[in-house]
């Protein structure tokens, strides 16, 4: 699978990630100070679902109708990095051959998939 791992979610998740023997790409490694915009232009151009904590990214998708290619956004009231991780890795666990090219909201104790699609 193909990631891009925003700037707010941290490089840690990115390392996750590369453990579990994704490509990702890591804003906060490569490219830190992007504004969000740029990270989902990336995010399209090379097919990659974006990981992120930012809700900037929910108003770019739902009232600027920007394409994306999925994204994971989690909502967590634990910011720490060691909860997102374990919130990732139940997530993939539970849920380890779902289609990720929609909008899926992460909490503790919830995922919510949205049927948005794309224009």
């Amino acid at each position: 699978m193909k990631f891009i791992v925003d700037e707010c979610a941290g490089p840690s998740v990115a390392r996750f990630l590369v453990s579990l023997g994704n490509d990702v790409y890591s804003v906060p490694d490569s490219s830190p100070g992007w504004k969000d915009e740029q990270v989902l232009q990336k995010a399209n151009d090379e097919s990659r679902v974006l990981v992120t904590n930012d809700k900037d990214f929910g108003e770019l998708i739902f009232k600027k109708k920007l394409q994306h290619a999925g994204v994971i956004f989690m909502r967590l009231e634990n910011e720490r990095i060691a909860n997102k991780i374990q919130v990732l890795k139940s997530f993939f666990e539970n849920y380890p051959n779902l289609d990720l090219s929609g909008f899926i909201v992460l909490t503790e104790k919830v995922v919510r998939f949205s049927k948005f699609v794309n224009p």
